[in-house]
């Protein structure tokens, strides 16, 4: 099976004009709990395998609820939801709507 994805992605200061400190606060809060727990970056990468391998990576393995990708037999044992959880929650806390 090949997939092919197309598009522009993310690079570094991509929101810069839209959310400066988007980077800054996702760096915060991803090294807080890497710093006091090593497996955290290994738990995310994992956790990003996984979203890519089933349908390309659109981050779907993050949406919880029955029948999602995050509750399919082989992501329950996927660690690092807490990180990203948080990270969103920093930036919603820091981003005007």
């Amino acid at each position: 099976m090949v997939t092919t994805v197309h598009g522009q992605g993310t690079r570094v200061g991509f929101y810069s004009t839209s959310c400066p400190r988007v980077e800054t606060i996702v760096r915060s809060a991803v090294q807080s709990p890497f710093n006091s727990d090593s497996t955290v970056a290994a738990g995310l990468l994992r956790m990003h395998f996984h979203d890519c391998f089933v349908q390309g990576c659109d981050g779907s393995v993050l949406i919880s609820g029955a029948g999602t990708e995050r509750t399919a037999i082989p992501n329950l044992s996927l660690n690092g939801f807490t990180v990203i959880d948080d990270a969103k929650t920093q930036l919603d806390n820091q981003t005007k709507h």
